[in-house]
């Protein structure tokens, strides 16, 4: 996944990355990155926005997954941020602790 986020005073085009204990160990968090990395050097010159960040976000088979399809998935995401379809923010959902409670089920009228 990447998400992107517009920085209008930056001139370059910014990344991060991140790969959560999901993914699995250090070891295989680090060559998470490493890949995402190679393939943000790639791709990024060729379809990142001047003035944007950009954070990719490891996913579960990133490390299995073949490199072609790798680079190839990348291109495609981030040609759709460019592209405004991928760039719709969603409202934030609120901690668990903070929801409202369930209201109570309605008992029928009683006889």
């Amino acid at each position: 996944m990447i998400q992107r986020l517009e920085q209008p005073a930056r001139p370059d085009v910014g990344m991060g990355f991140t790969a959560t204990k999901k993914i699995g160990g250090a070891v295989e968090r680090n060559r998470a990155k490493r890949r995402m990395r190679e393939a943000a050097r790639q791709l990024l010159p060729l379809h990142g926005e001047p003035q944007h960040d950009y954070v990719f976000v490891a996913r579960a088979g990133l490390i299995a997954r073949p490199w072609a399809r790798l680079l190839d998935d990348v291109k495609s995401a981030l040609i759709s941020l460019a592209a405004g379809r991928a760039d719709a923010p969603r409202p934030a959902r609120p901690h668990p602790s903070k929801r409202r409670p369930k209201s109570p089920a309605l008992k029928p009228p009683a006889r």
